[in-house]
């Protein structure tokens, strides 16, 4: 699916450890956004996973290298949304940071996001910027 070696295809597994300091798992069902997000962020000098659903993000996050930072779209066609696989992704790593992507308006996001929400389509430096700025915060 995406031929960057530091980007993990949609099989689970884990991308190369590199010099990239942190781990971005990138949950995304539209196979050329999820690709175009870990190739930003790949160039960006961040290590990348991407999944296609929750099961896939789900094995990532139960692997060895923990995930630092959970970039995950909200509405998904799994039945599982975004919001729902940020809470499961922080029971498995609670460190895990979250930014949730849309194109929807969904009420009531704010209130139950873990994390920032950005809106579709996502600005490549507005991205890079706010995985930057959260990855930077505390807890």
């Amino acid at each position: 699916m995406v031929s960057t070696s530091s980007v993990t295809k949609s099989t689970g597994v884990e991308p190369e450890q590199g010099s990239a300091r942190f781990h971005v798992l990138v949950v995304e069902d539209e196979e050329v956004l999820a690709k175009t997000y870990g190739d930003v962020l790949c160039r960006a000098g961040f290590s990348i996973s991407i999944a296609p659903d929750f099961q896939r993000a789900l094995e990532v996050l139960e692997a060895d290298r923990p995930v630092d930072l959970l970039l995950t779209d909200i509405v998904m066609p799994s039945g599982v949304n975004g919001i729902a696989l940020s809470r499961m992704a922080r029971m498995r790593q609670r460190g895990v940071k979250v930014i949730y992507i849309t194109g929807h308006d969904i009420p009531g996001a704010e209130t139950l996001a873990l994390g920032p929400i950005l809106r579709k389509p996502i600005d490549q430096a507005v991205l890079i910027a706010e995985v930057t700025r959260t990855l930077a915060t505390e807890q």
